[in-house]
């Protein structure tokens, strides 16, 4: 019997027990659009933080309190820069440029304005950051309208305020260019607007643009006070190396630095991150999540696989007479073999196919609500899936297929 002909027959056969054929596909269904699914969304994620630590610009790097393992053992946030960091970091580092300590809190900001007769207030609790004028430029931010702050306003605490477009548009509802100098408070003191920043979008699920910018003098002096016997604390420092090339250099010069100034001697007491290394640790994550659930649908193929075999097994007892009869009039032991093996191929195949289908649709349903995470399928997954579940079907047939070429045709025209 040729190939063709055993196809047509495995097919004709498959065919007449659909329901029984689609349940034995499910688990290799399952596993293959899961595989395809999870790593899409895997590397989907992946680019999408990428794309997010490249709007910060190439050249920032970030030093924050503490480190990743002492902020899970105690659940908060270590208090252990002090503005005097940021200033030995301007002045003592050469391979930073610009620097710009922050001070943050979720604060009230109020507006009391006129609408239609009345007089209303809008409030709005929202991060309000106290920073210096490099701010702006080491995190690549841009003036819409009026004016960022000046060492002027530092130096005099002055009670200014530079709004994010989206709390600008919360507060006042209208055009950035006419709310330049009207008055607002932040914890109940006035503070007049001198400008407003361009829209830049979301940081890793976090607004970007809900924002207030004070001078670190104000909100030291006026709002937060000084909380440490060494200094101004700061919530991070964030800082740009002086060319790209340069950010390996001042990510260790600035880490040795505050080693010296906090006298350490073994644990760091900060955490010092490039948008490399931020990328490199997402990098990690994503990928181990990817390869742990890519891992678990890998079980789903096998039990996939199992399931083929055993139902092949019940096949081969439910069809002895058919194998037998087909002996006696003149099959061999290969042609069984074949057709059996053809029948446990076609299903992992066609189940890996539909797998496909299914889990390449899920990967773009999650693209189309979610667009940002850039999710899309991958070629190399989808050949890894299929070629998977191919094989599969062939390790998992021949037991079955064996099982029936080697009947004895007197003994299975008896058995049935």
């Amino acid at each position: 019997m040729d190939l063709v002909e055993s196809v047509k027959m495995a097919t004709t056969t498959l065919a007449a027990n659909k329901l029984r054929s689609a349940l034995t596909m499910l688990g290799i269904i399952i596993g293959n659009a899961s595989v395809i699914a999870m790593v899409g969304i895997g590397q989907g994620a992946q680019r999408y933080a990428a794309s997010q630590f490249e709007s910060l610009g190439p050249n920032v790097l970030f030093v924050i309190p503490g480190t990743d393992s002492a902020r899970n053992r105690t659940f908060e946030i270590p208090k252990t820069l002090v503005l005097a960091d940021a200033d030995a970091i301007a002045t003592q580092v050469p391979t930073v440029r610009e620097v710009a300590p922050q001070i943050q809190r979720q604060l009230t900001v109020a507006y009391r304005g006129r609408s239609k007769n009345n007089l209303e207030e809008v409030n709005k609790t929202t991060l309000v950051l106290g920073t210096t004028p490099s701010f702006v430029t080491v995190r690549n931010f841009e003036v819409a309208t009026g004016r960022f702050m000046t060492q002027d306003d530092v130096k005099e605490a002055a009670q200014v305020v530079v709004l994010g477009s989206e709390l600008a548009q919360s507060l006042f509802g209208r055009d950035p260019k006419k709310i330049v100098g009207e008055q607002l408070r932040i914890n109940n003191l006035p503070f007049q607007v001198i400008g407003v920043l361009k829209e830049k979008g979301d940081f890793l699920g976090s607004s970007q643009d809900d924002l207030a910018v004070i001078p670190w003098s104000t909100m030291s002096n006026r709002i937060v006070g000084r909380t440490s016997p060494y200094g101004i604390e700061v919530t991070a420092i964030s800082m740009s190396a002086r060319d790209e090339k340069s950010v390996p250099a001042a990510e260790f010069q600035v880490a040795n630095l505050l080693r010296l100034r906090h006298q350490i001697t073994r644990e760091d007491d900060f955490t010092v991150r490039s948008q490399k290394s931020a990328l490199q640790i997402i990098g990690n994550i994503t990928g181990a999540l990817t390869v742990m659930l890519a891992a678990i649908a890998g079980i789903s193929l096998l039990v996939g696989g199992i399931g083929i075999m055993n139902i092949m097994l019940v096949s081969v007892t439910e069809r002895t007479q058919e194998i037998g009869l087909r002996k006696a009039i003149g099959a061999s032991q290969q042609d069984i073999l074949i057709q059996f093996m053809i029948e446990a191929m076609i299903l992992s195949a066609l189940g890996g196919l539909v797998g496909t289908l299914v889990g390449s649709g899920g990967v773009l349903v999650v693209g189309l609500i979610f667009p940002p995470l850039q999710a899309g399928i991958s070629v190399p997954a989808v050949l890894l899936a299929v070629g998977v579940s191919g094989g599969i079907g062939l390790f998992f047939g021949v037991l079955p297929a064996q099982r029936a070429a080697q009947l004895d045709p007197i003994v299975a025209l008896r058995t049935a």
